[in-house]
């Protein structure tokens, strides 16, 4: 394992000579956790709509994947950008899961009960918001209702901030059925934590570790973030340090998206603090290298991988999906988004639910779906959709698979993206010929670029995403 360094590289050596080429590719673009992206919903996607694509699903005996969204946060942390709700208030969760236990009740209603429960998710917010009771309630609420799958393959994760929870705490979402663990690092630093408000010892983390090992869930990942305020190449690198000592299994590396504007809890950091777009480039190099040099595998869009990884097969077999909660192995098609702004993903259409609460409980107390925008996939999307994923996850994109699969000569069809391939192969991001279209290892780093050049809605709404590098 190397060592944290105690001197700030130059400029060229923090970056390499692929300096120019990060800076040529550096734009803002989607993660493409779907596509066509969340900013394409309308609110011309209607309840009934849905209520049609999930009825439709009833019949299909894939499995299922569910995702719970639980907004609530007793900390504001000011780097955040999820939908969430900060409150103290005794109740609010109470009165959540009372509506949450509506929309189940009427989901299993259209979908019913037959299809397997393979992946389980439940995202924030801070789920752990909620108490041990509460906890409890919600998955026999949702086991109730849906067929759970027994496989030891199952994946059931929940994110953790490990300010909320105590060894006991893991131990009792083990007993619930939850095999994998997402914590929320960040950043070790004492001084990077103060400034984004969210400061945590990694003594606590370690423990945590320790007890989720003995507790046998099957995969630990932890979140990062460069580019946050008062951040460094030397705090990032011993927050490696730190990090590679406890070898998570995933690792995602997300560049920080300062977008006050857009997201208010923002502007409680002053931009003279964060790093400017050298240093940026410095610490992602390091945090790249090092990740590498332990033995980590970068299976693209900011995630890293143990090598034996179910994530890591996946690719190499070709069976990697990404959604809404990012990658994850190809055991259930449709998404089922439960809870305040939750996302859907079934068959050829995106629902989501209302973002305010609300609006959310009005809706469920009149007995509706609380949909407030969607949209169906029409056919120009399936096909791109197609591509844009199969780069994302799997690296590469068959062309003569694609011919079979639609029809339609690949070449023929893209041929208006042929000048930008061939400069991203020029600057070895790609490899093309008749066959397939291949990310390199160097391409990596801009997957986000190269599948934005098959993306129909970019245009004018670029500014409204993060970094791609």
């Amino acid at each position: 394992m190397m060592n944290s360094l105690s001197v700030v590289p130059t400029q060229q050596e923090a970056t390499g000579s692929n300096v120019d080429l990060i800076a040529k590719y550096s734009t803002q673009g989607p993660r493409y956790t779907s596509y066509p992206t969340a900013l394409q919903f309308s609110d011309q996607f209607t309840t009934a709509n849905y209520e049609q694509y999930l009825d439709a699903a009833r019949i299909d005996s894939a499995p299922l994947s569910l995702y719970v969204h639980i907004p609530f946060c007793r900390r504001l942390c000011y780097y955040c950008g999820c939908n969430k709700i900060v409150t103290k208030k005794s109740g609010v969760g109470r009165e959540y899961l009372d509506h949450i236990a509506i929309e189940i009740d009427l989901l299993s209603k259209h979908i019913g009960n037959t299809r397997h429960v393979s992946q389980l998710h439940f995202g924030g917010g801070t789920p752990t918001y909620l108490d041990d009771a509460e906890l409890t309630e919600l998955i026999h609420l949702l086991a109730s209702h849906f067929n759970f799958d027994d496989n030891q393959e199952r994946e059931y994760s929940i994110e953790i901030d490990p300010r909320t929870v105590t060894p006991d705490r893991l131990a009792l979402l083990r007993g619930l059925g939850f095999n994998r663990l997402s914590f929320g690092i960040q950043d070790t630093d004492p001084q990077v934590q103060k400034a984004i408000n969210r400061v945590q010892r990694t003594e606590q983390i370690i423990e945590l570790v320790g007890a989720a090992r003995a507790y046998r869930f099957s995969s630990i990942s932890f979140d990062l973030i460069y580019g946050l305020p008062l951040q460094t190449y030397e705090s990032l690198n011993k927050t490696l340090d730190d990090v590679i000592a406890l070898l998570p299994d995933r690792i995602s590396l997300y560049h920080y998206a300062h977008m006050p504007t857009r997201f208010a809890p923002q502007r409680a950091i002053e931009r003279q603090t964060l790093p400017d777009s050298y240093e940026k480039l410095a610490m992602l190099r390091i945090a790249n290298e090092r990740l590498i040099a332990a033995g980590y595998i970068y299976i693209g869009m900011d995630h890293f991988v143990r090598p034996d990884d179910e994530l890591a097969r996946s690719q190499k077999d070709g069976h990697l999906q990404r959604n809404f909660q990012g990658y994850s192995t190809s055991l259930a098609p449709d998404v089922l988004g439960i809870g305040v702004s939750a996302i859907s993903s079934i068959g050829d259409c995106y629902a989501q639910n209302s973002k305010d609460i609300a609006d959310y409980y009005s809706k469920l107390e009149a007995g509706q779906l609380p949909v407030d925008k969607g949209l169906t996939k029409t056919k120009e999307d399936q096909i791109r959709a197609y591509v844009i994923m199969e780069l994302a996850c799997n690296l590469r994109v068959s062309t003569q698979i694609f011919d079979n699969k639609f029809n339609i000569p690949f070449w023929e069809k893209f041929a208006d993206t042929q000048p930008k391939l061939a400069e991203m192969q020029r600057d070895g991001l790609v490899i093309i010929d008749q066959e397939d279209i291949s990310i390199t290892e160097q391409g990596r780093m801009m997957l986000r670029n190269v599948c934005m050049v098959f993306d129909q809605y970019l245009s004018d709404q670029t500014e409204r995403y993060s970094q791609t590098v």
